[in-house]
């Protein structure tokens, strides 16, 4: 998890930290079953279902493997993002590597007995202030050189700002709340300091019973994980905006644009454009 301190807010200096908000709520076997019922449409009632196996590699500033888990013989690698990358789907297969190397450590990989391993699902959980559709699929290939892609990997990114996602929010509460906590917390943030804007997105969250239980449980070190994502969120865009200021093309461009830039290189059509992206056909023209 996350690994790292940073030395612009006293509030947070010399400390580390090996969780997001996200990951905090989700570590809970409860919350993850009802995040994984509300994905899937299914009903499980048992969280020891749930055999969570949570990495510890730190990617430079919120860019890490938040929850993976097994359940159904398949392994979920759940991830939160608050900035869009084009290379997402690597950072993916090092995770997975990782975790199939974890899995299979007393395996004889050598031996002549086949060895099993779960099918992965790979989810992206991105609440940035980058504009994005409710749901997006990126893939491995689209960051090869040229040639037949003989080895895929696709990574799913849903949308959970508040508005978005609709029936997901329905579905799930406590990513819901989440949203509403997150969204606070940024608009107080462009009206005072921010360990105000924090402390008062918690007290108002726990009065209107959003996160009531986690926040009054957690309350310090939610408080102090907050302002360290939000320090990290505004520092990734501020290196993006000064990327801008010197040209750097890509850098102004969206997810969405760049995906659709490369498919286009390729010679897709619109309409082929759109079935990848999981678009409809006026964005992708647009």
């Amino acid at each position: 998890m996350m690994h790292l301190t940073n030395g612009q807010s006293p509030a947070i200096a010399n400390r580390q930290y090996k969780s997001t908000i996200f990951a905090m709520l989700f570590q809970d076997k409860k919350r993850l079953l009802e995040l994984y019922n509300a994905l899937n449409g299914t009903h499980y009632t048992d969280p020891d279902l749930l055999e969570v196996n949570t990495l510890e590699n730190a990617i430079y500033l919120g860019m890490q493997n938040d929850l993976s888990f097994l359940i159904d013989s398949r392994m979920y690698l759940y991830e939160h993002q608050s900035t869009l990358n084009p290379n997402m789907p690597l950072g993916v297969l090092f995770y997975v590597t990782d975790l199939y190397s974890s899995l299979t450590r007393d395996a004889n990989l050598y031996g002549t007995k086949r060895i099993s391993i779960p099918q992965p699902r790979f989810l992206v959980f991105y609440n940035g202030k980058q504009k994005m559709p409710d749901r997006m699929t990126v893939k491995l290939s689209e960051l090869y050189h040229k040639g037949e892609a003989p080895f895929e990997l696709e990574a799913t990114i849903l949308n959970i700002n508040v508005g978005c996602n609709r029936e997901l929010m329905d579905a799930c509460k406590t990513l819901a709340d989440y949203a509403r906590y997150t969204q606070r917390v940024r608009d107080y943030a462009e009206e005072m300091p921010l360990n105000q804007a924090v402390e008062r997105a918690v007290t108002e969250c726990i009065r209107e019973g959003i996160l009531e239980e986690f926040l009054r449980e957690n309350r310090s070190e939610v408080v102090h994980v907050s302002i360290y994502e939000y320090d990290a969120e505004k520092h990734i865009r501020q290196e993006k905006e000064e990327s801008r200021d010197e040209g750097f093309q890509e850098g102004r461009e969206s997810l969405l644009i760049q995906l659709t830039k490369r498919r286009l290189k390729k010679g897709k059509s619109v309409s082929e454009i759109a079935e990848d992206l999981e678009q409809e056909e006026a964005v992708i023209r647009e």
